[in-house]
């Protein structure tokens, strides 16, 4: 990947969120809060912004900098369409060689270079947005060393069965507090992914934003370490997520039930809600268990 593809690759991606409801019709965008998003620096992000400015995506406002315009959901989905992305990136090919156990637990950058015939800046975005997703460090001195994921079937299901124990049971604790905030946030999103193009928005940015709903959920039990223990699982989870086919219909029913907890929560029916919310990650077992399966199979 050229340096010069970067502004290019950002743009999309800020489109991307925008289409998924991550970024807000009016939201100011920062530099240096989306260069920590992406994982760059902020040189590539102005560029990108001020492509976004120049196609009407965005607004600058003097001395306030860029926000999210009022934008029609089918122009950004046509625009998405005509600027497709490549089948495989970088960062899906790594993280599909560590899934594949095809890599040492530890490398160097000028190993990754030298294996997959990157650049210095495409090493560096892959690896810094790898560690933001919880699955590569930095070593202390030098290197890299990659950590533990679920790269297994079985470990696919033992996560969800896990899940299945924790976040019910978060929704009984005594201190559990509604947030009507939160909740308000949490249906905002939901809705939105009803209504958007799921073919034009990655299956990373539909993983993010239902896993922001189960962590944000687990959160008002009020105790730290609910929501620590789904983070971790979460992160393990991820690589493989990645990995199914994003299924119109199954995404309308994840969002619909999303939203079914939702209603319980904020008519205070914490058993109710408790009840609905085992019985939804039991499905997504169900539906997820057997690809996780065939995924394994074909990778030996």
């Amino acid at each position: 990947m050229r340096s010069s593809d970067l502004p290019q690759r950002i743009s999309r991606r800020l489109l991307q969120d925008i289409a998924s409801g991550g970024l807000q019709t009016g939201q100011h965008l920062g530099a240096q809060q989306l260069a920590d998003r992406y994982g760059v620096s902020r040189t590539p992000i102005r560029e990108a912004l001020n492509l976004l400015e120049q196609r009407g995506f965005l607004q600058r406002q003097e001395n306030r900098g860029f926000f999210v315009g009022e934008l029609d959901p089918d122009v950004v989905a046509e625009v998405l369409e005509q600027q497709p992305e490549q089948d495989q990136s970088p960062y899906h090919r790594l993280a599909d060689d560590w899934l594949r156990g095809e890599l040492p637990e530890e490398v160097t950058e000028q190993f990754l270079r030298q294996r997959y015939d990157w650049s210095k800046a495409c090493t560096s975005e892959v690896l810094v947005r790898a560690t933001r997703e919880g699955w590569v460090e930095r070593k202390e001195g030098y290197g890299w060393r990659f950590l533990p994921v679920a790269n297994t079937p079985e470990a696919f299901d033992e996560i969800y069965r896990f899940r299945m124990a924790i976040e019910p049971a978060a929704m009984l604790e005594p201190s559990f507090e509604l947030n009507r905030g939160v909740l308000t946030e949490l249906r905002r999103t939901q809705e939105g992914m009803l209504e958007m193009d799921f073919s034009s928005v990655p299956a990373e940015t539909l993983l993010q934003n239902g896993s922001v709903f189960h962590e944000e959920v687990i959160k008002l039990s009020g105790n730290p370490f609910f929501l620590v223990s789904l983070q971790r699982v979460n992160r393990m989870r991820r690589l493989m997520e990645y990995r199914a086919d994003v299924n119109h219909d199954r995404l309308i029913e994840q969002c619909s039930e999303h939203i079914e907890i939702l209603d319980l929560l904020e008519a205070g029916d914490n058993l109710g809600a408790s009840h609905r919310m085992r019985r939804h990650l039991s499905g997504a077992l169900k539906r997820k268990s057997p690809l996780a399966w065939s995924w394994a199979a074909d990778a030996n």
